[in-house]
């Protein structure tokens, strides 16, 4: 089936993340969602460490060492942003203050419920992190993943089998094949890069609408 890069889907995401919202995005792939807002489009980015107006990561040479995401990477400045205490960056998650997080994923459950931690994983963050205060707190929460596994198993289950990151927390799903959202009929397709509802609804396992 026909897959869409990792750059291709951030660009679909931002695409997606309406006008005046405060966003975060969560460590690994969905920090590339911040490369690609539109011009002119006015979105105050989060980071959990204590920053608002972040921008898009530094081009070469023009890396700030003091300046980093939750996830440690360089990022810029933009023009107005603001920096305060951890404490108070976590009173905005678990406050509704943030309008979308867009968080990557081991499992999303045909509920909405999230898995994107675990301690026995390999390549795993080894702790939920601020990713449950993310995912309960923000109006939205986006989910940016791979359909599949590298083994080829479906990411999009019935039930999670990893720790549970939130109960019936997730809005939408961003893969390289397609795009849904939970509802509480189940997920529905809303919109594929090539592959069949049907063609979707045979690897997932699931009834997609």
């Amino acid at each position: 089936m026909i897959r869409i890069s990792r750059e291709e889907l951030a660009a679909r995401i931002a695409s997606d993340i309406p006008e005046g919202s405060y966003v975060n995005l969560g460590i690994g792939a969905p920090t590339l969602v911040a490369d690609f807002l539109p011009e002119g489009r006015e979105v105050v980015l989060h980071t959990e460490n204590g920053m608002l107006g972040m921008g898009p990561a530094p081009v070469d040479g023009g890396i700030d060492p003091d300046l980093i995401n939750a996830g440690k990477q360089p990022v810029t400045a933009l023009a107005g942003a603001a920096y305060f205490h951890h404490a108070d960056s976590f009173g905005m998650m678990r406050g509704g203050h943030l309008d979308v997080c867009v968080l990557g994923a081991f499992q999303v459950s045909e509920t909405g419920d999230l898995a994107n931690w675990s301690t026995g994983a390999e390549d795993a963050i080894p702790a939920v992190g601020g990713a449950m205060d993310l995912a309960i707190g923000a109006k939205q929460v986006y989910v940016m993943t791979d359909l599949l596994t590298r083994s080829g198993e479906s990411k999009l289950v019935a039930r999670c089998t990893y720790p549970l990151t939130g109960v019936g927390c997730v809005t939408r799903i961003y893969t390289d094949h397609a795009v849904f959202d939970v509802t509480a009929e189940g997920l529905v397709v809303r919109e594929t890069f090539g592959a069949t509802i049907a063609e979707l609804s045979d690897i997932t396992g699931l009834v997609l609408r």
